[in-house]
């Protein structure tokens, strides 16, 4: 007999905010809220949390925070290898795994993330909003910067992920002709997803494709409005038992099947150009990991009600709607301009918060904590009759996805 499926419970956040704009709070304090929150979201205690679990080199850890937030015991606690923002899903997963394999019984997933105080990799640390005394660099962050596998790409200017993720976005354009205009339409349709939920950092400022084709290059053929805000804020997910989530407050939503990796050879993925065959070069590398995902589940893109694609970056949501296979290779523009991502009239809705263009970046666990209030009716952009959630981290990285289900 199979385990039964571990579920997620409940849900939670702090404010969202545009980096350097969140007050006094530390990022470490936002964490808290975060837990807190979800816990309270699910009717639980702290009491009741044996675990905790994280990604993307979290600066808050494990064992610090279950001794402040009073837990009685900590009996699990996991952080992802995959990097940056391909960990997600995959923190989700680690703690499914540990509630179904009875390593913990309630396990809660957070990231906290505060731009403002730690800045972005390849910024500096400059700006005109920025302390007058910047902090300096932790430890875990020089060994970040001297990576060796970005050795290779730093020396010529490749600092920033505008300008890596940007390569194999153009390589797409030039294989199958997608335009800067389909991009935008993304765009657009993230951000009149945004203006419905009071969370958006964005949610109060239209976009119009004008605007989109107005706005300043990044790095060709990143505009602004292509890559995602820089935020400061945390959230969080509690992970249950079946038999546990089914007397808490709110409906529970299943977690159908997860998966974490990348293809052979594929080290940190377009950002050092390391390995990868040209045949993944213009993808998002996760088609081999969505055809093991749809495998396990015995699902398709075509059971898929709802989806929180992870948006770092336009193009990245493109390929990965190609590697999910909700189109052809080569197809995801013309699939972009047929409106199939709206809320309204979409055979796809997507990113139904605004994602991480519109709502806030927080390498992409708001779109788990959306993908949850999209199965128990109460996203701000709801989704009638809506069963089945594909929740992705970032493509052209490492990285990890998951199926909710409602219940």
């Amino acid at each position: 007999m199979s385990p039964a499926r571990a579920h997620i419970v409940g849900v939670g956040e702090s404010a969202y905010a545009r980096w350097g704009k969140i007050g006094e709070v530390s990022e470490h304090a936002l964490a808290c809220q975060a837990i807190q929150r979800a816990v309270a979201d699910a009717g639980l205690s702290m009491d009741d949390v044996d675990g905790l679990a994280s990604f993307a080199e979290d600066r808050n850890e494990a064992v610090f925070l279950a001794a402040e937030l009073g837990l009685p015991a900590l009996r699990f606690g996991n952080m992802v290898w995959m990097p940056g923002g391909g960990g997600g899903c995959a923190a989700v997963s680690n703690a499914a795994m540990a509630v179904e394999t009875g390593q913990a019984e309630v396990v809660v997933v957070y990231r906290s993330l505060c731009q403002g105080q730690f800045y972005r990799f390849g910024s500096g640390g400059v700006s005109t909003d920025a302390p007058a005394d910047p902090p300096v660099p932790s430890l875990q962050q020089a060994n970040s910067l001297l990576m060796a596998s970005m050795g290779f790409a730093m020396p010529y200017g490749l600092l920033m992920a505008a300008a890596a993720y940007a390569l194999p976005t153009r390589r797409h354009m030039h294989l199958y002709g997608t335009t800067s205009e389909q991009l935008g339409l993304l765009a657009v349709t993230f951000r009149e997803h945004a203006s419905r939920n009071p969370r958006a950092v964005m949610g109060g400022r239209p976009l119009t494709l004008e605007d989109h084709q107005a706005s300043p290059m990044i790095a060709d053929p990143h505009r602004l409005f292509d890559c995602c805000l820089e935020s400061d804020g945390a959230c969080a997910v509690v992970v249950t038992t079946e038999e546990r989530a089914r007397d808490l407050a709110k409906r529970p939503v299943e977690i159908l099947g997860s998966e974490q990796g990348a293809p052979r050879g594929y080290a940190f993925g377009p950002f050092t150009n390391a390995n990868i065959p040209d045949a993944l070069y213009a993808t998002g590398g996760g088609e081999e990991m969505a055809g093991r995902l749809w495998a396990k589940t015995g699902l398709s893109p075509g059971d898929v009600d709802v989806a929180q694609l992870y948006d770092h970056f336009t193009g990245c949501v493109l390929m990965q709607l190609e590697d999910y296979g909700f189109c052809q290779r080569g197809e995801a523009g013309a699939f972009i301009e047929s409106g199939a991502l709206a809320w309204k009239g979409g055979s796809l809705p997507t990113n139904t918060h605004g994602g991480s263009l519109s709502e806030a970046y927080i390498h992409g666990l708001n779109h788990v904590v959306e993908g949850v209030r999209s199965l128990r009716g109460e996203s701000t952009s709801p989704v009638e009759n809506a069963e089945v959630c594909l929740v992705t981290s970032a493509a052209c990285v490492p990285s990890s996805a998951v199926l909710l289900g409602r219940k």
